[in-house]
């Protein structure tokens, strides 16, 4: 009889789960939401009336919030959560915004990471990119995942946008997946995979290390790093 095709062998243990620690970069740190701490602070963050601040909660399932108090209410809530573990992003001038660890699956070794908004004063700024790092060498280095989901609304063009960017591979769109705030919402998956970390990681680390007049585009930088890796001999990244 034939034999069937079947995947590699996967070696190692199972991963770990993401810990209640915090974690510092160059530009932010992160650190488990404490509504004490932090929930005023994430309130005039993300409602000073702009209007990139009412976009910023198009697509999140909860937001924007009346007052201080409704959004410290929610923190509150969700603070003890270990799944999804959400974490306040604090610039120099304090909380600029959230992210969290969730979907985690220690013997499958996977993770997503996501609920990430950023108060209109970040967008522009290294927060995403410094966070993203930060939490993508948790997921990979630390914890020991295999793959790492980034998942948006797929409409949601500036997060897919930033999907791609920032390293992760487009995978396709859920159909109906969700209903969010009463609306119909498809999924669009993107994903990074642990042999796709290593020349990630270095575009990252480079550009993170650069001032930002001699920067490069994050995307330019992996592509480098992909080519002098097979070049000293590690194969495709």
């Amino acid at each position: 009889m034939r034999s069937l095709p079947v995947g590699e062998p996967v070696e190692g243990g199972p991963a770990r789960a993401p810990e209640r620690r915090s974690v510092a970069g160059r530009y932010v740190s992160l650190e488990p939401v404490d509504p004490d701490a932090h929930g005023e602070a994430l309130w005039r963050a993300a409602h000073d009336g702009s209007d990139e601040a009412v976009a910023l909660w198009t697509y999140m399932p909860y937001g924007p919030f009346e007052d201080a108090d409704r959004m410290r209410a929610w923190l509150e809530e969700v603070a003890p959560s270990e799944d999804p573990l959400f974490m306040t992003v604090s610039g120099n001038g304090g909380p600029i915004g959230m992210a969290s660890f969730l979907n985690s699956d220690t013997a499958m070794r996977r993770i997503e990471i996501g609920h990430i908004w950023y108060a209109p004063r970040a967008q522009r700024s290294e927060a995403n990119t410094e966070t993203t790092y930060l939490m993508l060498r948790e997921a990979f280095d630390r914890l020991g995942h295999r793959r790492v989901e980034w998942k948006c609304d797929a409409l949601n063009e500036r997060s897919r946008a930033a999907a791609l960017r920032l390293g992760f591979t487009f995978e396709g769109i859920f159909r109906q997946h969700m209903v969010v705030k009463g609306r119909n919402r498809d999924t669009a998956w993107f994903s990074m995979l642990d042999r796709e970390w290593p020349p990630a990681r270095e575009a990252f680390e480079r550009w993170l290390a650069a001032d930002r007049e001699g920067r490069r585009p994050l995307e330019s930088l992996r592509s480098q790093g992909q080519g002098s890796r097979r070049s000293r001999g590690f194969g495709p990244g």
